[in-house]
């Protein structure tokens, strides 16, 4: 019940702010009211509070921009000619790499 609750109460401000209008506990209550969903009375007031100090717009154009985690640091290079060997075969595999993305598949995501 909780996660609709939840999902209900998203749906509802999302709703309310792609509309333009004000986001409050009153306002979301009457969304959830007219979308005939019952949820426990103090979650409208928890969203619009949170919604108070932190702009929606916002929240929608950071959602892939998370902190992924470290990659390991890089390994010592070898001594003497084995760095050259090893950056000519980074190369050849990023020319590999690419030549694999630009395969078509006879349909693009957004065609």
């Amino acid at each position: 019940m909780a996660q609709t609750a939840e999902l209900a109460c998203t749906y509802a401000c999302l709703l309310l702010q792609d509309d333009e209008l004000a986001i409050t506990a009153d306002s979301i209550q009457a969304v959830l009211d007219a979308a005939n969903v019952t949820v426990e009375p103090f979650y409208p007031g928890l969203f619009a509070k949170f919604l108070q100090t932190t702009d929606i717009n916002s929240l929608l154009s950071n959602i892939g921009t998370g902190g992924g985690g470290g990659g390991g640091a890089a390994a010592p290079a070898a001594a003497g000619g084995a760095a050259p060997a090893a950056e000519a075969k980074k190369e050849e595999k990023k020319k590999e790499e690419s030549e694999e993305e630009d395969d078509d598949m006879g349909f693009g995501l957004f065609d």
